[in-house]
């Protein structure tokens, strides 16, 4: 029995591929795939099958020497991206600023308007907060978290990393150069 689709006023029987093909799927699907990215990492994605395209950069328009996996070169640093939450836009503001004034960052993005939903003292707590994806040196990573923690008006402030295994050349040597040793 085909899977039905259904709308407020008709139901439809699908197939897999017609699925595929909807608007809604399709709009969604880039927020997935970023979320798939930051979080897993693009090797993690990459399967042994698309190996020889990817090395050429054939049938996917991409040139090899525009990236780079990071323990290839000697141009770049291990690096991360770390998150950070902050209660509102001004502390957000601040401690971006201050990170980067720092160059314990080459970067940081503030992303507003994310909900947590957590467990505090016994209780569930749900906060509206701004994130701060922040790219840096992996060997940075334990001076960045004592100025967060010098920095943040949290307790206990989240600080966690996620390694970069590749990506733009230029942009990761950018990285090395924009941060201290």
């Amino acid at each position: 029995m085909a899977p039905t689709l259904c709308s407020s006023s008709t139901c439809t029987p699908t197939t897999p591929s017609s699925l595929f093909s909807s608007f809604t799927l399709r709009r969604r699907l880039p927020l997935v795939g970023a979320f798939c990215m930051l979080s897993l990492g693009f090797s993690n994605l990459y399967t042994p099958s698309y190996s020889s395209a990817l090395k050429t950069g054939s049938k996917l328009g991409i040139r090899s020497h525009s990236t780079v996996r990071m323990e290839a070169n000697s141009t770049t640093v291990p690096s991360i991206v770390v998150y950070v939450t902050v209660p509102n836009k001004e502390a957000g503001k601040k401690l971006a600023e201050s990170i980067v004034t720092e160059k314990l960052a080459a970067c940081v993005n503030r992303v507003p308007g994310i909900e947590s939903v957590y467990q505090w003292e016994g209780k569930i707590q749900t906060d509206s907060e701004e994130l701060l994806i922040i790219k840096t040196r992996q060997s940075l990573l334990d001076a960045l978290t004592e100025h967060v923690k010098a920095n943040h008006e949290y307790d206990v402030p989240e600080v966690i990393s996620l390694p970069i295994t590749g990506g733009n050349l230029k942009y990761l040597e950018w990285i090395k150069e924009s941060t201290r040793e």
